[in-house]
C-alpha cells in the first residue's frame, strides 16, 4: 500500500474531550468471507476478479472518477454560506491528493457497501480528528454483539490499538471512521454470479480465440488404423495447422468440423445481454457502457444526462460521504460538507449560463458585480481568484 502504511499521529487530548465515534448497524445477512457477511448461496467474486469485466470496470471508473474529483466544501447550515473549510477537508490524508483518497472510499462504497478512515490527528483544543488515512476494506474486521445486530467495534489487519487492547478505540487516535453506502452489501455482495457469468463468457470467447484452427474429428473410411498411427496422425494435423491453413488428405481419410464461430455460439449477444445486467447491477445507465446500441446523444441532452446519472446513480454515494463527514464528531455543530458538483459536472454551457444572467440583471435581481462575481471575472475582466459564488 505504499504511503498507507505510514500515519502521523499527535499528542491526544484527554477522552472527555474526545467527540466518540459510535458503533454501526450491522448488515442483516449470514457471517462469511473475512469480517464481510454474504447472502446464503452468494458466489464469492473477488475484487481483483470483479474489475477484470470490462462492464464493471467501466462502471466502477466512472462513479470513482466522477465522485472522487469533486471538491468538499463547508457550508452555514442555516444559512447556506459558504465557509472556508478545514486542512483536513481540502486533504483528508497528508500524504496523498484528496482525490486519492475519495476514490478509494467510494470504491469500496461500490463494492463493499462500507469503507474506512482511520483518524490518524486530532486537534489540540477540541478533541475533533483533523487527519485521516484510508484503511482498505479487506484490511478491517467488524467485532458484533451477542445478537449480530450491532458493530461494537473493530480491528485493523486483526490488531486493536496500540496500548493493546483488541479492539480500536471508539475516538481519538487510531479510532475508526465507518463510512456506509445506502446499499449495505455494494456489488460484490449481491452481483456475484452475475460477474461469474460475465467472467465465464470472457474465458469461453477467449478460448475460442486462442484456437484459430477449426475442432473436429477425421473420419476413415477405409481400414482401421493402429493407436500410434492415430496418434500421429492427429500431432501431424494440429501441428500443420498451426502452419498452414490448407489441409490434405487422403482418399480414405475426410475431416468433419463440430465447432461453431464466436457467431453461431452468440458471444456477441451474450456479451451485450451481461454488459446490460452488469449495468443494471450498478445502476449505471447502458448507454454510458455502450452497451445500449439504439441509444444516441446529441449536445442538447447531454447536461441532462449528466443529471440523471448524478441523480440516479452517483446520489447515493454523494449522499452517504456528505452525511458522515458533516457528522458532529468530525465538523462543527450547525456546518455541513456538501460536493461542490454543480460547478464542475453539472455546469451549464457559457451561452445558457449568459442568457440567465441577462434576465437576472433585467428584473434587477443581482447586480453587474455579481454577475462578473458568477463567471468569476473581476472588474477588469480578468479571472478572479476570490469569486466563489454561483447563482447558475
Amino acid at each position: 500500500m505504499g504511503l498507507l502504511s505510514a500515519l502521523r499521529l499527535v499528542d491526544a487530548v484527554t477522552p472527555e474531550s474526545k467527540p466518540s465515534i459510535q458503533a454501526q448497524y450491522a448488515p442483516p445477512v449470514m457471517e462469511g468471507y473475512s469480517g464481510y457477511r454474504y447472502l446464503n448461496n452468494a458466489v464469492f467474486i473477488s475484487r481483483n476478479e470483479a474489475l477484470a469485466v470490462p462492464s464493471l470496470a467501466r462502471c466502477h471508473s466512472l462513479i470513482i472518477g466522477v465522485v472522487g474529483s469533486l471538491p468538499l466544501c463547508l457550508y452555514k447550515k442555516s444559512t447556506g454560506q459558504k465557509l472556508e473549510p478545514p486542512l483536513w477537508l481540502q486533504q483528508p490524508d497528508y500524504r496523498q491528493p484528496r482525490a486519492i483518497t475519495l476514490s478509494a472510499t467510494i470504491s469500496d462504497l461500490f463494492m463493499h457497501g462500507v469503507a474506512y478512515w482511520e483518524v490518524t490527528s486530532v486537534a489540540a483544543d477540541t478533541g475533533k480528528p483533523n487527519g485521516f488515512a484510508w484503511v482498505s476494506f479487506d484490511r478491517v474486521t467488524q467485532e458484533l454483539n451477542l445478537n449480530n445486530t450491532l458493530v461494537i467495534g473493530y480491528t485493523v489487519d486483526g490488531y486493536g490499538s496500540e496500548s493493546g487492547l483488541r479492539l480500536r478505540p471508539q475516538n481519538g487516535l487510531g479510532s475508526i471512521v465507518t463510512f456506509q453506502a445506502l446499499d449495505s452489501l455494494g456489488v460484490l455482495g449481491r452481483g456475484g454470479r452475475t460477474i461469474k457469468a460475465a467472467l465465464d463468457l470472457e474465458k469461453a470467447s477467449a478460448v475460442a480465440a486462442e484456437t484459430p484452427q477449426a475442432s473436429g474429428f477425421i473420419q476413415n473410411t477405409g481400414a482401421d488404423l493402429p493407436e500410434e498411427q492415430i496418434t500421429g496422425l492427429l500431432s501431424a494435423w494440429k501441428l500443420a495447422r498451426q502452419q498452414r491453413g490448407t489441409a490434405y488428405l487422403s482418399s480414405t481419410l475426410r475431416f468433419e468440423p463440430n465447432n461453431f464461430s464466436p457467431k453461431d455460439m452468440l458471444y456477441n449477444e451474450a456479451k451485450q445481454m451481461l454488459a446490460t445486467e452488469i449495468a443494471r447491477l450498478c445502476n449505471t445507465p447502458a448507454y454510458l457502457l455502450s452497451a445500449d446500441l439504439n441509444n444516441s446523444l446529441t449536445y442538447s441532452n447531454v447536461l441532462d444526462e449528466r443529471r440523471q446519472f448524478v441523480d440516479y446513480t452517483l446520489r447515493p454515494f454523494i449522499t452517504a460521504v456528505e452525511e458522515r463527514l458533516s457528522m458532529d464528531d468530525l465538523t462543527s455543530r450547525g456546518n455541513v460538507v456538501r460536493f461542490e458538483i454543480d460547478e464542475t459536472f453539472l455546469r451549464s454551457d457559457a451561452m445558457t449560463r449568459l442568457a440567465v444572467i441577462e434576465k437576472m440583471l433585467a428584473l434587477e435581481l443581482i447586480t453587474l458585480d455579481q454577475a462578473k462575481q458568477m463567471e468569476n471575472l473581476s472588474p477588469n475582466g480578468a479571472t478572479s481568484e476570490t469569486a466563489t459564488t454561483s447563482y447558475v
